[in-house]
């Protein structure tokens, strides 16, 4: 053997892979040498702008999703651009009151942990909002499903593989 060791994918990336491949997308899951928990480590990592990183940030959605239904302790999946924060108020103003989501909260709704959270392939269905302002890269970067895996994509093919999830604005102004 050359001394290189072949390592499984960890199961969130195979999960996500496996996603990817049944979506038909032409890009797998690369799985990078160092850690990218944040935006700016993932765009330093590829050589991108750190708006090309498709964050997916998760709440804890705090009401009923519809009148008259029970109140429920879903997460809520909103997918911006790295270079931007996601605006609470706006976001509350599309899918009702959120909580903020602790780490344990994400691990058992996503089945990821923090820095890894795929905007595909959650152990449950989210609520998923997806910022306009990806569009404005033609390629962008996500996470998939581990601080070291990423996959490339294009801002048009996020409502395809989230099962329809709106483009919204969901995200503070930029100064003009």
């Amino acid at each position: 053997m050359c001394g290189a060791e072949v390592k499984p994918l960890p199961e969130g990336v195979q999960r996500v892979a496996a996603l990817l491949q049944a979506h038909g997308h032409p890009h797998a899951p690369l799985m990078l040498d160092d850690a990218a928990r944040t935006a700016q480590q993932a765009a330093d990592a590829l050589g991108v702008a750190l708006g090309q990183i498709a964050k997916s940030i998760v709440f804890r959605h705090r009401g009923a999703t519809a009148p008259g239904e029970p109140e429920n302790d879903r997460a809520v999946l909103v997918i911006t651009s790295g270079d931007l924060r996601v605006d609470e108020k706006k976001v509350e103003a599309l899918v009702g009151k959120l909580g903020r989501a602790d780490a344990e909260f994400v691990k058992a709704r996503t089945g990821f942990a923090i820095g890894g959270v795929s905007p595909i392939g959650h152990r449950e269905a989210p609520l998923v909002l997806i910022d306009r302002e990806l569009f404005r890269f033609e390629d962008i970067w996500a996470a998939a499903g581990h601080p070291h895996a990423v996959f490339r994509l294009q801002p048009r093919d996020l409502p395809r593989l989230t099962e329809g999830a709106p483009v919204a604005d969901v995200t503070v102004s930029r100064p003009a």
